[in-house]
């Protein structure tokens, strides 16, 4: 993995921030952000990728914006559900590997405890809602 082509998605949020110094011992790193990766627009999404071919895609980009994704639904939905089916779509294309980070808000906030994968979704607001179409989607990729 060392000589790993390493595209991360998210270079100012805090996680895109922090894996950008962490994975740079793993390969070469290339970081890309608004607006050199629109991830309203696939056609941008796809040009970052094919720009790079990598070996691993590291999806570290959303809309974070919780209270104002209830008024920018659409938004929300193209950055946190289109965004990451594209990249998936790519990735599959490459046979790359796709690391995809989600929230917990896909969740409705019931359950005791720690939160796992194979727990249902059950997302209470656009924000949660716009996540889990992003996972959904990149399962459906295969």
């Amino acid at each position: 993995m060392h000589n790993s082509r390493i595209l991360v998605f998210g270079r100012v949020g805090q996680v895109g921030w922090e894996l950008r110094h962490k994975l740079a011992c793993l390969g070469q790193i290339s970081v890309v952000d608004y607006p050199e990766a629109d991830f309203a627009n696939a056609d941008s999404i796809r040009s970052a990728v094919r720009a790079v071919e990598p070996t691993v895609i590291v999806n570290a980009a959303a809309y974070t914006a919780v209270d104002k994704a209830e008024s920018q639904l659409d938004l929300a939905m193209a950055i946190n559900a289109t965004g990451p089916g594209v990249l998936a779509e790519e990735a599959k294309r490459l046979g790359t590997l796709l690391v995809h980070y989600s929230t917990d808000y896909v969740f409705d906030g019931t359950k005791q405890g720690a939160w796992v994968e194979t727990d249902a979704p059950n997302p209470l607001n656009i924000y949660g809602k716009s996540k889990l179409a992003g996972d959904l989607a990149i399962q459906a990729s295969g």
